[in-house]
C-alpha cells in the first residue's frame, strides 16, 4: 500500500509539474520526428493502474485542447501575413507565366531570323535562271502566306466582332497549332512563319483586350462571364482574370448598396436595411465565389485571393452597417437592434461556410464594439428606470400592467395565483431585465452570458439599494442620495414594508433565475449541437452553467439579505427604543424586583410583551403578502427575532449592571428573566421561527443570569420553580395577549397587554 502510494504521488507530483510547465516544453516530446505513440503509451502506461490511466488520459486531452487553442491562435496571428504572402506568389507565377509566353515569341522570332539568314547565303553563287525560279516560287509562296492570313485575320475579325469566343479560342489554338507544325518542316518558308506567328500573337492580344473589356462591363451577363474569364484564363492570364473577375463582382456590389443605401435614407427602417443590404452583400460574395471555383477551382493562390477579397468586402459592409445602423442604437441602449442586426448577418454569413469562407470572425470583430456599447447602456437604462419610478413609488404590489393587457378576464381569474404581484418599479425592473436577457440569447457567439447574468445581479443589487433607501430611518438614504437632489419614496406602513421585500425576494427567487434559465439553456444547446456534430466519445464532460448559476443566486440572496436585516434591524430598535432613545429593554427592569418583599405578580415583561405583539402583527401580514413563498415569511420572522434577542445577549451594559452593577441580581428578577427568556421560547417555538441559533442564545442568556445570580450567594435552583410553571404562565400569557383567555375569576383588561396577573389565581382559574 505505501509503494502504491509512494508511485500515486510521484505520478501526481510529476503531472502538476507538467502542467505548470509552458504549453511549448510540454508538447515538445510530441514534435519529435521519431515519436512513437506505442512506445510512449508502453513506457507511461505499463505499470500504471487504473486511476493513474485515467489521470493521464485527463492530462492528454487538456494538453490536446491547449494545443488546438495554440494553433488556432497562431493561424489567426499569421494569417495576414499567410494571404500577403500567397498574393505575391500569384503575382510571381502571373508574371513567369508572361515572361515564358514572351520567351516563347522571341524563341519563334529568333529561329525564323536564322532560317532567312541560311536561304539568303543561299543566294551568294547561284546563277541567274536559278535566281528567278526560286523568285518566282517564293513570290508563289508569299501569295500563298497572304491568302491564309488574309482569310485567317478575317474569320479571326469575324469572330471576334461576334463574341463567338469559343470559336476564337479554337482558331487561335489551330493556328498555333499549324506554326507549331510547319516549324518542324524544313521546306516551310521562313517568312511564312514569322508572319503567322506575328498574326496570331497580334490576334491573341486584341482577344485578349476583348475579353478583359467584357468582363470590366457591369452589364454583362454572368454566363457570358464566366466564357470570357475562361477563354482569357486559356490565353495563359490567369491572374488577370481572376482579378478581373473580383473587381466586376466588387463594381455591382458597391453600385447596389448606393441604391440601397439611398432607399434606405429615404424610406427610413435601419432593421430593414441591415437585412436587404446583408443579403445582397454575402449573395455576391457567394456569386463570386461560385465563378472563380467553376473557372479555376481549388487552386490555393486564386482561392487566397479569393478570401482576402470576400475579408475585405465583408469588413467595408460591416463598417457601413456599424455606421448607420449601430451606432445609435449602441448609444441609446437598443440591444434588440443590435442582437438582430447580427443574427442576420451570421445568418447569412454561414451560407458561405460550405463555400469555404468562414466570414464570422470579421463581423463579430467590427461589431463587438457597437454590440458591447448597446449591452453597457441597456444596463444603465434599466437602473435609470427603475431609479426613476421609484422615487414615486406607492410600494403597493400589484400584477405587471402587460399582463393585464394580454389576458382575458376569464384568463386573468385564473391565473391570478400565477402571476408575480410586484409594485411598479419591481415591475419595470423584471420587464426590462427579462427583455434584456431574451436579447442577448442571439448573442451568445459573442459568449455574453456570464456577463449579461453579471450585470442584471449588479443592476438588482442597485434596485435592492434603493428599497432600502425606503425603509424609514434608513441611514444609507442621506449618504446615497445627498448629492443627487431625489429622495425614494419611503415605505412608512409595514405593508408597505413587506412590500419591500416581496419585491427583493420574488425577482431573486423566481423571476430572475427564471430568465437566467432560458438564457443558459439556450447557450447549452449550442453546446450540445456542436458536441454531437463533432460525435464526442466523452458524454459526460458537457459544459454545464450549473455552477455558475448557483453562484449567481447567491449572489442575488445575499442583496436580498441586505434588505432583509436592514427590516430587521429597523422593528428591533423601534422596540428596544423609545422615540426619545431611551432604552425599553434595561437591566433595572429585574434588579429593581426584590426592592420589595411581597412576590410580584407573574407575567411577562412589557418589552416581551410589544415583541409578541409586533411579531404576531407582522406574521398576519407576512402570510397575505408573501402567498406561496411562507419559507421566506418565516425566516424574515426567524432573523428579526434573533435581531432582538442578539441585541440583549450582546449588550454590555446591561450584563455590566447585572453582573456588577450596585444592585446584584436577585431571586425575583432570576425568575422574571427566567420566564421572558422561556415566553420567547414558546411563542417562537409556536409561530415556527424558532431556529437553532435562538434557541441556543436564549439558553446562554439564562445560563449566564444563573450564573449571576449565584455569584451574590443565591442558589438559583432554590428560588426558580419547576420547568412546569414557566411553561404554564407564558401559554396563558399567549391565550391573554391574543384574546383567546377565558378565564371567569380573573379581572384582567385584556386590551391592556401590560396589565399584571398573579400567577397562582391564573394558574388555578386555568386549571
Amino acid at each position: 500500500m505505501k509503494k502504491e502510494a509512494k508511485r500515486e504521488m510521484s505520478i501526481g507530483d510529476s503531472a502538476e509539474l507538467e502542467e505548470n510547465l509552458p504549453l511549448k516544453d510540454r508538447l515538445k516530446a510530441f514534435k519529435s520526428s521519431s515519436f512513437d505513440p506505442d512506445a510512449y503509451f508502453t513506457t507511461r502506461c505499463q505499470t500504471m493502474n487504473e486511476k493513474e490511466i485515467r489521470h493521464l488520459c485527463s492530462y492528454l486531452i487538456e494538453l490536446k485542447k491547449a494545443s488546438a487553442e495554440e494553433m488556432r491562435k497562431s493561424v489567426y496571428a499569421n494569417y495576414a501575413a499567410f494571404i500577403r504572402t500567397s498574393r505575391e506568389i500569384t503575382d510571381l507565377e502571373g508574371q513567369l507565366l508572361s515572361m515564358r509566353n514572351l520567351l516563347s515569341n522571341q524563341g519563334g522570332l529568333v529561329h525564323a531570323l536564322n532560317e532567312q539568314v541560311r536561304i539568303d547565303s543561299l543566294w551568294v553563287g547561284t546563277d541567274q535562271t536559278l535566281k528567278e525560279d526560286l523568285s518566282q516560287i517564293d513570290k508563289m509562296e508569299l501569295s500563298k502566306t497572304e491568302e491564309w492570313l488574309m482569310e485567317f485575320s478575317n474569320t479571326l475579325d469575324v469572330l471576334l466582332a461576334e463574341r463567338r469566343m469559343d470559336e476564337v479560342m479554337n482558331a487561335l489554338l489551330k493556328g498555333e497549332m499549324l506554326v507549331e507544325d510547319a516549324s518542324d518542316t524544313p521546306e516551310t518558308n521562313p517568312k511564312f512563319l514569322v508572319a503567322m506567328q506575328a498574326s496570331i500573337t497580334e490576334q491573341r492580344m486584341r482577344f485578349a483586350d476583348q475579353l478583359a473589356e467584357t468582363i470590366s462591363q457591369p452589364s454583362t451577363r454572368r454566363s457570358e462571364l464566366r466564357s470570357a474569364v475562361q477563354a482569357l484564363k486559356r490565353l495563359g492570364d490567369g491572374p488577370r482574370a481572376h482579378t478581373l473577375l473580383l473587381q466586376y463582382h466588387q463594381k455591382k456590389l458597391q453600385s447596389s448598396m448606393r441604391n440601397i443605401r439611398s432607399c434606405n435614407s429615404s424610406h427610413g427602417g435601419g432593421g430593414t436595411y441591415a437585412t436587404v443590404l446583408s443579403q445582397f452583400v454575402f449573395s455576391t460574395i457567394a456569386r463570386a465565389a461560385s465563378d472563380c471555383m467553376s473557372v479555376f477551382g481549388d487552386e490555393p493562390a486564386y482561392t487566397s485571393e479569393l478570401v482576402t477579397w470576400a475579408v475585405k468586402q465583408t469588413e467595408a459592409f460591416a463598417l457601413l452597417l456599424k455606421r448607420h445602423v449601430l451606432a445609435s442604437s449602441a448609444a441609446t441602449g437598443g440591444l434588440r437592434v443590435a442582437a438582430d442586426c447580427l443574427q442576420v448577418c451570421l445568418g447569412h454569413c454561414s451560407l458561405l461556410e460550405a463555400q469555404g469562407l468562414a466570414l464570422s470572425p470579421v463581423l463579430l470583430r467590427i461589431f463587438r464594439s457597437s454590440v458591447e456599447q448597446a449591452f453597457h447602456s441597456n444596463l444603465k437604462k434599466i437602473e435609470h428606470s427603475t431609479t426613476a419610478l421609484a422615487v414615486s413609488d406607492d410600494w403597493v404590489l400589484s400584477f405587471s400592467p402587460a399582463n393585464g393587457k394580454s389576458m382575458s378576464s376569464s384568463a386573468a381569474s385564473n391565473s391570478v395565483g400565477s402571476q408575480p404581484k410586484l409594485s411598479s418599479s419591481a415591475n419595470k425592473f423584471n420587464s426590462m431585465a427579462q427583455e434584456f436577457l431574451e436579447d442577448i440569447v442571439p448573442l451568445e457567439c459573442l459568449h455574453l452570458d456570464g456577463p449579461a447574468l453579471e450585470g442584471v445581479q449588479r443592476a438588482f443589487n442597485s434596485y435592492v439599494d434603493l428599497l432600502i433607501q425606503a425603509l424609514p430611518g434608513s441611514t444609507e438614504t442621506e449618504d446615497h442620495l445627498e448629492g443627487c437632489g431625489r429622495i425614494v419614496q419611503p415605505a412608512e406602513t409595514e405593508i408597505q414594508q413587506f412590500a419591500l421585500l416581496a419585491n427583493a425576494s420574488l425577482l431573486a427567487d423566481e423571476l430572475l433565475p427564471r430568465a437566467a434559465m432560458k438564457l443558459l439553456s439556450s447557450s447549452n444547446n449550442k453546446v450540445d449541437e456542436q458536441q454531437q456534430q463533432q460525435q464526442s466519445k466523452r458524454g459526460s464532460e458537457r459544459p454545464s452553467h450549473l455552477p455558475e448559476q448557483r453562484e449567481w443566486k447567491r449572489k442575488l440572496q445575499r442583496s436580498v439579505d441586505r434588505l432583509r436585516d436592514s427590516f430587521c434591524r429597523l422593528h428591533a430598535l423601534e422596540l428596544i427604543f423609545t422615540d426619545e432613545g431611551d432604552t425599553n429593554l434595561n437591566a433595572h427592569i429585574y434588579t429593581s424586583m426584590d426592592d420589595h418583599t411581597e412576590e410580584p405578580e407573574w407575567f411577562p415583561s412589557p418589552i416581551f410583551q410589544l415583541v409578541f405583539t409586533k411579531i404576531t402583527t407582522l406574521a398576519s401580514i407576512a402570510t397575505d403578502v408573501f402567498v406561496g413563498r411562507e419559507r421566506f415569511a418565516t425566516v424574515l420572522l426567524m432573523r428579526l427575532m434573533e435581531t432582538i434577542i442578539l441585541w440583549l445577549s450582546d449588550d454590555q451594559a446591561f450584563w455590566e449592571e447585572i453582573e456588577q452593577g450596585a444592585k446584584p441580581l436577585g431571586p425575583f428578577g432570576l425568575q422574571q428573566l427566567y420566564l421572558d427568556m422561556e415566553f420567547v421560547l414558546i411563542f417562537a417555538s409556536q409561530g415556527r421561527y424558532l431556529s437553532r441559533s435562538l434557541h441556543q442564545v436564549i439558553k446562554d442568556i439564562i445560563a449566564r443570569a444563573i450564573d449571576a445570580a449565584a455569584a451574590t450567594g443565591v442558589d438559583p435552583y432554590s428560588v426558580l420553580p419547576e420547568e412546569d410553571w414557566f411553561n404554564e404562565v407564558s401559554q396563558i400569557a399567549i391565550k391573554m395577549l391574543t384574546g383567546k383567555g377565558n378565564f371567569g375569576s380573573v379581572e384582567r383588561d385584556v386590551a391592556s397587554p401590560t396589565a399584571s396577573i398573579s400567577a397562582s389565581s391564573v394558574i388555578s382559574d386555568a386549571n
